[in-house]
């Protein structure tokens, strides 16, 4: 297992309304089906444990592009779609937000029964949730006290954790993203070098018992726990300082803002549409003739495919800005604009009948949606 990256994101108050979050949890689960469907659950979990694929994803359907809610929100709709249909998708998702997450031994025990795992599986999978959990609340010492713990996982015991904690002092939330495979341990440096922390660069120190240059302070902490008349030596002498300087340097960060306005916010509303289609159309005329003919598939639908398309088909340096995604079909916030909720609820029926489709090696809107995504 790894941790494989982190998000800052600012604290906001509200939460989605209903009529948000029922086009999510639609929107959310065709989505995830034609990626499951593409390229299997396994593929489903390491995106979800990219914190820049979660992040655009949570703005493609249509949540405020840089706050803390996007993370419960998204796992929120998620679940509530996901798991309704987990025996189909491979796929279920344990725990929430407060105290749906000390559900989260009881859900992973009803889905497992569900998808017959054994013993071995099933207690690996508590011992992941109960130890990530400890890890970036406990070993992570940086001022954020979680309070969201989710385990999305598939029929052969992968998993991906994302969970959250909340700083009081700078308005912050930062998010954590956990994977099941590549790494051996969870203490010994489980982040990813790759990816990073997303967001607010904090001056303060940050004790990271996880990094390898801790590994030292560990067994020291091992010995100090056996040893009370040492450990009360140390306190009294104030050297237990000397603990806390171990901090890790081998993050990458994207700064999220505190500013919600997005810098150049019309730059994509409508430039280059025309050639999207134009570029579109002569990519395959007959399929795509067929699109552009159906009543209402203008510049804004064709704009908001292609960034599904983006979300769906693209690589990791696709997602890198997920801002961009904002424009699929607005914010909750109105930023860059108010949800468009009738091109959310015909972009949910397209998918929706692509999925439909019983062959879908031969799926002409399929291959379609695949192609838009060059032109997002």
């Amino acid at each position: 297992m790894k941790r494989t990256g982190l998000a800052n994101l600012p604290l906001h108050n509200g939460k989605a309304p209903a009529w948000l979050f029922k086009r999510m949890t639609k929107l959310g689960y065709e989505i995830t089906k034609i990626i499951v469907d593409e390229y299997g659950a396994k593929e489903f979990l390491s995106r979800m444990s990219n914190p820049y694929f979660f992040q655009s994803l949570g703005c493609v359907l249509g949540f405020d592009w840089h706050s803390s809610g996007l993370t419960t929100t998204l796992t929120g709709a998620l679940k509530f779609s996901i798991n309704k249909k987990a025996e189909e998708l491979g796929l279920f998702i344990a725990g929430g937000k407060g105290k749906t997450s000390l559900k989260t031994k009881e859900d992973i025990l009803n889905f497992s029964d569900e998808f017959n795992m054994r013993d071995s599986k099933i207690n690996s999978l508590i011992n992941a949730s109960i130890t990530t959990a400890k890890v970036d609340n406990s070993l992570i010492q940086d001022n954020y006290s979680l309070y969201h713990h989710v385990v999305i996982v598939d029929e052969k015991g992968n998993w991906t954790i994302v969970q959250q904690g909340l700083n009081k002092n700078n308005n912050y939330a930062r998010r954590y993203h956990w994977l099941s495979f590549e790494t051996k341990s969870f203490i010994d440096e489980p982040h990813s070098k790759e990816n990073g922390i997303i967001g607010f660069k904090e001056k303060k120190l940050i004790l990271n018992l996880t990094s390898k240059k801790s590994e030292e302070t560990r067994k020291t902490s091992l010995d100090l726990a056996k040893d009370y008349k040492s450990t009360i030596r140390l306190i009294e002498s104030n050297r237990q300082e000397s603990l806390l300087r171990f901090i890790d340097p081998n993050f990458k960060e994207l700064n999220m803002p505190r500013n919600h306005f997005i810098k150049d916010m019309n730059f994509r509303n409508l430039k280059g549409l025309k050639d999207v289609m134009k570029k579109a159309y002569e990519l395959q005329p007959s399929n795509y003739e067929e699109l552009i003919k159906i009543r209402g598939f203008g510049p804004k639908t064709l704009r908001s495919l292609a960034l599904i398309s983006k979300i769906i088909y693209g690589t990791e340096i696709d997602w890198h800005d997920p801002t961009e995604y904002s424009f699929a079909h607005g914010g909750k916030d109105g930023i860059p604009y108010p949800v468009n909720k009738r091109l959310m609820d015909k972009n949910i029926e397209f998918l929706k009948s692509i999925i439909e489709e019983t062959n879908i090696e031969n799926n002409q809107k399929l291959k379609m949606v695949r192609r838009l995504k060059d032109y997002a």
